[in-house]
């Protein structure tokens, strides 16, 4: 991980996108319990801000409840909705606010200092 190109950079944009696609497939918990303690060491080792890494991180956990096939907050709405509301309709509906999360996600990463973060 700490010969990847771009360095601090191509590790975070690595990591951010691993987690954004695991969070697809596995909740939250295993995510948190599995993948972050890989993780967190690494980032500290490069001397990343560890505050700033724990937002990016939640931040694409967050949109991981959203994301299909897995998403909780899908079957949640699917639980409470009508009978003639279909799981494909939530799932079309949710996409403008998994590429806003995701929009989000990309702005805290390149511009920290805007969000009161420094990113080392």
């Amino acid at each position: 991980m700490l010969q990847l190109p771009g360095e601090k950079w191509g590790f975070l944009i690595l990591t951010m996108l691993i987690i954004l696609v695991l969070g697809f497939f596995i909740d939250f918990v295993e995510i948190s319990f599995i993948i972050v303690p890989i993780l967190a060491p690494i980032a500290e080792l490069m001397g990343i801000n560890m505050l700033w890494f724990a937002i990016l991180i939640a931040m694409n956990l967050q949109t991981s409840f959203l994301t299909p096939p897995f998403g909780f907050s899908l079957f949640y709405l699917k639980g409470v909705s009508p009978p003639e509301v279909k799981t494909t309709d939530i799932y079309r509906g949710v996409a403008p606010f998994i590429l806003l999360q995701i929009m989000v996600l990309i702005a805290i990463l390149i511009f920290p200092a805007f969000f009161g973060m420094s990113s080392s």
